[in-house]
């Protein structure tokens, strides 16, 4: 990737070069559609969904938002089914322990996916052993890819 120059910062206007949003620094710079994607568990697709949801023109920079705007943005991130994103966009959809459909974001989102591999560690579950194991999880072969740390070749014996 190249970084390319930003606009100028608009003169008259209130313009923060980083945010705080849900425990994430954001670029102010940056449009706000790409900028919501620093949020861990915000895509580009999300982003921009929530973005309309809240009525937030997709064209300004982050800077640019007033406070009223960010939020929405972040309410509309934090409640998606209130505001009718459909159930497919979640990223965590019946959750194992409640059973309810639910975007998990930033420190949530890695508590969770711990959780879950503690659970598979737990019951000795194939993906939860190939987890202790550091081995591929999800069926890839194994036998000449990942060698990574591991000797590798024949060891030649002195004679």
């Amino acid at each position: 990737r190249y970084i390319t120059n930003m606009s100028l910062v608009p003169e008259g206007q209130e313009f923060q070069h980083i945010l705080r949003v849900l425990n994430t620094n954001i670029d102010g710079r940056n449009k706000i559609v790409y900028a919501l994607t620093s949020i861990r568990g915000v895509g580009r697709r999300f982003a921009n969904l929530v973005c309309k949801k809240a009525n937030v023109d997709i064209t300004k920079r982050a800077g640019e938002l007033t406070k009223d705007e960010i939020d929405k943005v972040v309410t509309v991130l934090q409640h998606p089914t209130q505001f009718k994103i459909p159930v497919w966009f979640l990223n965590r959809q019946k959750d194992y322990t409640t059973g309810q459909n639910k975007q998990l974001i930033g420190n949530q989102l890695s508590s969770s996916l711990r959780e879950d591999l503690q659970r598979l560690k737990k019951i000795r579950a194939h993906r939860g052993l190939r987890h202790y194991w550091h081995l591929r999880v999800r069926g890839q072969h194994t036998k000449t890819t990942g060698r990574s740390g591991r000797t590798v070749g024949v060891s030649l014996r002195k004679k």
